[in-house]
């Protein structure tokens, strides 16, 4: 991983145009390809980003650019799309990279645990002919919750939480672009399961060919018994 903390300004071009002016930011370059921009706030969430698969290439401003104070151009270009992230740096206050090693991926809290151990045993949830691979499925950039294929034998890939929201969409993404890269496995269609999936979430899932799944945990469990229902 690649730290820069600069003065920069960033413009996003693509199926959308968003423009950061000059100001302090933190700049991370992940190993699996993406680049982010931080500021001091707003959480974990970046002000713009670039996910992979994309490229990276940096260059000296052109005459214009150094005029204004740039000492360094950086291009992140989408692999699959028209998408670009164009990074004018000025100031650099910090620069580091660090070797952070292969991470172990999130450790589920008890419900995510069981849903995901409910959801292998009750695998037809996902459909009719659905079959279980296997849980935990190691890849790079760490575990897949459920790995399984469906009736004509094609890998589904499922992403599990107690509550869906975008970050959650993203992950599997990742997932699902590393996972697309290996012939044994390809094509590999996702999965977004959750007790609760929020409607940005749903959207972004659609919009990425993702299917989601709402899970019912007492139903699953055995706890809630559907036919004794009012409503």
């Amino acid at each position: 991983m690649r730290l820069v903390v600069a003065d920069c300004s960033a413009r996003y071009t693509g199926r959308l145009t968003a423009m950061l002016p000059r100001a302090k930011r933190l700049l991370v370059v992940k190993a699996d390809g993406s680049v982010l921009l931080h500021s001091d706030g707003g959480s974990y969430k970046p002000l713009n980003w670039m996910s992979p698969p994309c490229s990276l290439s940096m260059r000296e401003p052109d005459a214009e650019a150094a005029e204004r104070g740039v000492t360094q151009v950086w291009t992140v270009q989408h692999t699959k799309s028209d998408d670009r992230l164009e990074i004018e740096l000025h100031d650099v206050h910090h620069e580091s990279a660090h070797d952070l090693g292969i991470d172990p991926g999130l450790v589920k809290d008890g419900v995510e645990a069981h849903l995901q151990e409910l959801l292998a045993a009750q695998i037809g949830l996902l459909g009719d002919g659905h079959t279980l691979v296997r849980r935990e499925y190691m890849t790079a950039i760490g575990p897949v919750d459920i790995l399984a294929r469906d009736a004509s034998g094609a890998t589904v890939a499922i992403e599990i939480k107690r509550r869906g929201d975008i970050d959650g969409v993203e992950q599997l993404t990742r997932y699902l672009d590393l996972l697309n890269r290996d012939p044994l496995l390809a094509p590999v269609r996702g999965v977004f399961a959750a007790q609760e999936i929020k409607p940005q979430a749903r959207v972004l899932a659609t919009d990425r060919g993702i299917g989601c799944l709402v899970l019912d945990y007492d139903a699953m469990r055995g706890v809630d018994d559907v036919d004794s229902r009012l409503f």
